[in-house]
């Protein structure tokens, strides 16, 4: 018998007010960055201090939400903007794009440090650590909200998830004991999100952040953090399923997603090459920033 998914995505609700499971994920990968970028301050890795981190954080928050958003309707959702111009608005009800966030981050990235008159490589070899787990709450949250799930499997722990299938008129207390009868194991799929949490989330931050953990020179960070993504989205997307809107959309076998991820590997090299002719970066902390990191 296989998982019935049935999650139900508010954690919480009082009165109006409802805490969706989804927005509780960006909280926790808000705060992680938060505190992540507080142990790098304390290391020195960029030289700043941790009111200059804040401002640098909320921007690129900002980035995350707008960019992840627009890309995403952009991209996967035109049809359900061009009826419903809102539903850009509707972040509660999932929907967001590593890609655009990744553009939105970056822009984001360029603006403080024009602002603040660094290298902007140099913020974003700061910030790419910080950046691996809160993918994984992410895929966390697309996990509890049944979506983005995976390719049909036979597989022990392949999950039905009830919004992959048509089920006109029937509700998920019947189709709960459909499953519980092994009447809908041909619905099984692969919880792709898990996998995709476990690489993108905590195998990448595991890999980045343990690289990152020594002075490395100039790109080298950032170019690990997109090759190891743009590997790991690819190989996942072999099990997840394609986005019904786009299908396959070369060769009979490569997603949107697969073909967005190539650029980041490409990239990635890129960068891991340049880093090579660049000296170690070292950073001294302004004066104060150490002690306004231990006090934060």
């Amino acid at each position: 018998m296989h998982f019935f998914h049935d999650i139900d995505p508010v954690a919480w609700q009082i009165g109006p007010l409802a805490v969706h499971w989804y927005g509780l994920t960006y909280l926790c990968a808000f705060a992680t960055a938060y505190w992540l970028g507080l142990h790098r301050l304390r290391a020195g890795r960029l030289g700043i201090n941790a009111e200059q981190f804040s401002d640098l954080l909320f921007v690129g928050m900002l980035g995350v939400i707008l960019g992840g958003r627009i890309g995403y309707m952009l991209v996967y959702g035109r049809d359900e903007l061009a009826a419903d111009p809102l539903s850009l608005l509707r972040v509660w009800e999932g929907g967001m794009s590593f890609h655009g966030g990744l553009v939105g981050v970056l822009l984001a990235g360029l603006w403080w440090s024009r602002k603040q008159q660094r290298a902007v490589f140099d913020v974003i070899d700061f910030v790419a650590p910080l950046v691996p787990l809160g993918l994984g709450f992410g895929r966390l949250g697309n996990f509890i909200g049944g979506e983005l799930w995976g390719r049909q499997s036979d597989l022990p722990w392949a999950m039905i998830f009830p919004k992959s299938f048509e089920h006109p008129g029937v509700d998920l207390e019947t189709l709960r004991a459909q499953a519980a009868a092994g009447l809908l194991d041909a619905q099984a799929r692969h919880p792709s999100q898990l996998y995709q949490a476990l690489l993108e989330g905590l195998l990448l931050f595991l890999i980045v952040w343990f690289y990152s953990a020594k002075p490395r020179p100039r790109y080298a960070v950032s170019g690990l953090f997109a090759l190891g993504y743009g590997l790991f989205r690819f190989a996942v997307e072999f099990v997840r399923e394609p986005d019904a809107q786009m299908g396959f959309i070369a060769f009979d076998w490569m997603t949107t997603g697969q073909l967005l991820s190539l650029p980041l590997v490409l990239v990635g090299l890129g960068l891991l090459w340049l880093s090579r002719r660049r000296p170690v970066s070292t950073f001294p902390l302004p004066g104060g920033a150490a002690d306004a990191a231990r006090g934060a």
